[in-house]
């Protein structure tokens, strides 16, 4: 490489060309070697470090030394070692409008080995800036975050452990470049002067905080059990947060008197609910969290992250949320929230939210921890609450299975409230009326859907049963047995008008394909003489969306099912009669 001695001012911008073409020809012909020792060579400092010149030249070469360290061929290590004498002695302004533009422009395929290749370089000459350096850091950040974005997040332990796109790898190298200002604003804290500056450090890596738990903690599998890059990740966030002075009560409890910053309020909520879920579920700085909150408080508080969680369509959402659910109400004691809490918007939102994953979420296993969560939750509430939250439920849920768990879970009220010493007037006294009136109806009359609603007439039959099975003891209650008696009736007249409208209408239909059966297979003998008819045949054949096999078994199945409702009625009239029979 010839030497040059042309002045600052009187390069030109296809001299800069020039050293970007003869530096990519030494790697390309792999004499990097040559390239750093010309580079780092006091000698030639009239070319390339003239007072001034380095500051402005040097950084066209940042671009084709960070392909070749990304290529991570044998030119690796020379490769590494030029460009931290660069980002040392070069303008770090210029040299941070290169990195970025290289961040901003990364292939797809590239992604992670170019963060990691780059990172360490940018964390240099951002220390070296100094009027703006909050500010260049945000920008780092944030195109390094963008990047990060366009990687999918692993999902299962497997995944996490492979980690094929480097997206682990990209956080653990993002954790150790904040790291560093971290401490700078823990060192200034700790003399206990701190600046706008200092300030505007503080605001930037709160902001990476708060985009890392939406994105992508939010989505990633994270178990306590099971140590990962991602987890470590997390732990870094939870760490960073109180070390910048932003409290994690103050950001979950508070956050209403706070302003967030460059986020709208849905971005916000993301964030903070994957904080909740870092924090009490999978229990990260939770030692260092304040233990003055009540049970109550904390679950009050986390109905409104919960209830985001609940209401998206994501797995990742889904799964946090119910965990989330599950761990802020295992610390309330049972029969202890107030019916005042159900008056709450995020209280009644997170139920329906919670029934809408009950009957809607195709995924079964989310399903099922949905209702374990959900019966822990009626197992927390006070009497008078359980009472309320039942009836609204059957008032609003309108779907079968949910309101047949309800039934059931009536009866165990009714049980519990008939042993000694816990009688009560919401469910052993005149408020156990209201709900038999929601139980013991149909709710399009005699019109109603008898096989999608067998789970709860199926249910509410074996409370009406039960409860005059043991009579006696809601016979002690004034006024209830008569008006159960009344409501009753009319409950099991109209029920018995709905079964055999139902019985008329599946028996002819049932009638009807038997029928249609008779004649197609006599058109089926006729075919056979003509094959002009049997063409027909067929034709009319493929109109058919189910085979006439399954039309009559559902049909057999109906009323099969009309008979066991009817069995079941039968029988609770006969213990009327039994009732009837015995003196008082």
């Amino acid at each position: 490489m010839d030497k040059q001695e042309t002045p600052e001012e009187d390069l030109k911008p296809e001299d800069y060309q020039q050293m970007k073409n003869l530096a990519s020809a030494c790697l390309t012909e792999g004499i990097s070697e040559q390239l750093l020792k010309f580079i780092q060579d006091e000698k030639n400092q009239f070319f390339f470090c003239t007072q001034g010149l380095v500051k402005s030249v040097g950084f066209v070469l940042v671009e084709p030394l960070v392909n070749e360290v990304v290529k991570r061929d044998k030119n690796l290590e020379h490769c590494q070692a030029a460009l931290t004498h660069l980002t040392k002695t070069c303008r770090p302004e210029e040299l941070l409008q290169s990195l970025l533009a290289l961040v901003e422009d990364i292939h797809p395929g590239a992604i992670s080995n170019t963060i990691t290749a780059l990172i360490p370089h940018l964390q240099t000459v951002l220390h070296r800036l100094d009027e703006r350096k909050a500010a260049c850091l945000g920008l780092a950040l944030s195109a390094l975050q963008n990047q990060l974005s366009r990687l999918p997040v692993p999902y299962t332990q497997q995944q996490v452990d492979a980690d094929k796109y480097g997206l682990s790898c990209c956080c653990t190298a993002l954790a150790g470049f904040t790291r560093s200002f971290v401490e700078e604003v823990k060192r200034k804290d700790g003399n206990y002067v701190t600046t706008a500056k200092d300030e505007e450090l503080k605001t930037e890596l709160y902001k990476f905080c708060m985009r890392s738990l939406r994105e992508p903690l939010l989505e990633a599998e994270l178990n306590r059990h099971e140590k990962s890059s991602l987890l470590l990740f997390a732990t870094e966030i939870m760490v960073i947060l109180p070390s910048i002075q932003q409290p994690l009560s103050e950001l979950l409890f508070f956050s209403s008197q706070k302003k967030s910053t460059h986020m709208d309020d849905s971005q916000s909520k993301e964030s903070r609910a994957c904080l909740a879920y870092l924090l009490f579920v999978q229990l990260i700085t939770l030692e260092r969290f304040p233990a003055v909150f009540s049970p109550v408080f904390v679950l009050q508080c986390n109905m409104e992250y919960i209830n985001h969680l609940l209401s998206s369509k994501k797995e990742s959402h889904l799964i946090k949320g119910l965990a989330l659910y599950t761990k802020s109400l295992e610390s309330v004691l049972d029969n202890s929230l107030p019916v005042g809490l159900l008056e709450l918007k995020s209280f009644y939102s997170v139920q329906q939210n919670l029934r809408q994953v009950l009957t809607d979420c195709p995924i079964q296993y989310l399903r099922q921890s949905g209702l374990q969560v959900f019966q822990l939750f009626i197992n927390k509430l006070d009497l008078e609450a359980k009472h309320q939250f039942f009836g609204c439920m059957l008032r609003t849920s309108n779907h079968a299975g949910v309101e047949s768990y309800i039934v059931k879970n009536i009866k165990n009220q009714i049980e519990f409230s008939m042993k000694m010493g816990n009688a009560n007037k919401w469910f052993l006294g005149v408020e156990l009326l209201s709900l038999l009136e929601l139980v013991l109806c149909l709710s399009q009359g005699v019109e109603t859907d008898l096989l999608n609603s067998m789970d709860r007439i199926m249910e509410s039959l074996n409370l009406l049963r039960y409860l005059l099975i043991r009579d006696k003891e809601v016979r002690s209650n004034a006024g209830i047995w008569e008006e159960m008696c009344r409501i009753k009736d009319d409950y099991l007249k109209m029920l018995r008008v709905c079964i055999s409208l139902s019985r008329a209408y599946y028996s002819a239909e049932l009638k009807a394909l038997k029928e249609d059966q008779k004649l197609k297979a006599k058109e089926a003998r006729n075919a056979t003489r003509s094959t002009r008819l049997f063409k027909s045949t067929a034709e009319k054949h493929k109109v058919l969306n189910t085979s006439p096999e399954v039309q009559h078994q559902v049909l057999q199945s109906a009323l099969v099912t009309f008979d066991l409702i009817e069995s079941l009625i039968v029988r609770i009239e006969e213990i009327t009669e039994e009732k009837q029979k015995m003196p008082n």
